[in-house]
């Protein structure tokens, strides 16, 4: 089964800018189409995204650039190829790039050529994208496999975003709803919403705004209290009617990246600058008191030493993002450096399903959680995330709980179960 066309196109992400779809025809006759997200707030060391830099169009964020490299070069290069053999179709892409960061022809590119290829031999063999990839990459089978049925992920949810997903909200990013109850996805996703639904009448209640950012979750205005938004979504979690630190907990992604200056963390909502070390005091004072699930970016990148330090303190799972960006050399270093227990899992910052899949692998034999993720500021309606979460056996999977681009990997979460069963 041999890859017959290639042929890419630029369509619309969430945040209304350019992405890249990619369309891969086999000689069997089996399509299969894939489109590339990218993030708003995104680590220095991710693959590259290609942008044009016109700035007569699309404020120089159009990716044509990217599009013709596909159609011109990387169709040259794949077509004719084993479409079974994934790994080595991802590594002629990355091998015709010649770039650490696939900053040449852009990852946006070459991650549309591999998404597209894997769905379309999927299609061709007539198994669940899911299923192929256990088979393609010989994914052993989650350990909590029991009877005949695979674990499915659990939503994690933002429910109130600030820092770079919206404009005059909390320091910290994301304040993320995560459900930890073991049952069925259908019933997981319906508390996720209900939860959702009433942390809305809360706040309409306290007078704040209702008003949606990146991703779907609530953007409250004037929050002067960074840790007011975890109260918010315990309070919620009540009055939907479940228990908080039973049915769900608060997870939170700082993304602190973003407020790191000069070896400080600059709070600007509440006029603080703190040391590594008071900001550590800051979230243990919160741990003691609130159901916290995880704790995500809650150092900048860059600030090793204090990950390692607050991994020793926390009392639950501390997740890389910006540390690791779907890595494996940095996922490596961050094993052998007690840095964390858990990593966030983004397509685009690997650039190739095989990378990412070598990542998942990588945690899993060394007992790390992944929870693949959407990204913020341009998501696409995609829901190859939720099938690869599946194959590897994450224990989340984290996407907003409203707007089209994020419940259609809900919705496909549904639509899994359905087929499983």
């Amino acid at each position: 089964m041999k890859i017959a066309r290639v042929l890419a196109r630029e369509i619309l992400a969430s945040g209304g800018m350019p992405s890249v779809e990619v369309k891969v025809t086999l000689d069997s006759g089996a399509v299969g189409v894939a489109s590339v997200s990218y993030g708003a707030s995104a680590g220095s060391k991710e693959a590259a995204v290609l942008h044009d830099w016109d700035k007569h169009r699309y404020g120089g964020k159009g990716m044509l650039k990217a599009v013709d490299n596909v159609n011109n070069i990387l169709s040259q290069v794949v077509v004719g190829m084993d479409a079974e053999d994934q790994r080595a179709i991802d590594e002629t892409l990355i091998r015709e790039d010649g770039t650490e960061k696939k900053s040449n022809l852009g990852a946006n590119a070459i991650l549309g050529v591999s998404m597209a290829t894997a769905r379309a031999t999927a299609i061709s063999q007539n198994l669940a994208l899911h299923q192929y990839l256990q088979k393609v990459f010989n994914i052993p089978l989650p350990a909590e496999k029991t009877g005949g049925k695979l674990r499915l992920p659990k939503p994690m949810a933002v429910l109130i975003e600030g820092g770079k997903h919206a404009d005059n909200s909390t320091d910290l990013q994301e304040y993320i709803l995560a459900v930890t109850r073991e049952q069925a996805a259908k019933k997981n996703v319906q508390m996720m919403e209900e939860i959702y639904q009433a942390l809305k009448n809360i706040l309409k209640r306290d007078g704040r705004s209702i008003n949606v950012g990146n991703e779907g979750a609530f953007a409250p205005e004037g929050i002067a209290d960074n840790e007011l938004p975890i109260k918010y979504i315990v309070q919620a979690i009540g009055e939907a009617g479940y228990e908080a630190g039973v049915d769900a907990g608060v997870a939170l992604d700082a993304a602190a990246s973003e407020f790191y200056k000069d070896g400080k963390y600059e709070l600007k909502t509440e006029n603080k600058i703190l040391s590594a070390s008071e900001l550590m005091d800051m979230y243990l004072a919160w741990q003691d008191q609130y159901p916290l699930v995880s704790w995500e970016d809650m150092f900048s990148e860059f600030d090793w030493d204090y990950w390692a330090k607050f991994k020793v303190k926390s009392k639950i799972p501390v997740v890389a993002d910006d540390l690791t960006v779907t890595n494996v050399a940095l996922l490596q270093k961050a094993i052998n450096h007690k840095v964390a227990d858990a990593i966030l899992i983004k397509l685009n910052q690997a650039g190739t399903v095989t990378e990412t899949v070598d990542c998942c692998l990588l945690a899993n034999q060394h007992n790390f959680l992944t929870i693949p993720s959407h990204r913020g500021g341009g998501e696409t309606n995609d829901t190859f995330l939720v099938d690869l979460a599946v194959a590897v056996g994450s224990q989340w999977i984290k996407v907003g709980p409203t707007r089209g681009e994020r419940v259609c990997k809900y919705n496909r979460l549904m639509e899994i179960e359905e087929q499983l069963n």
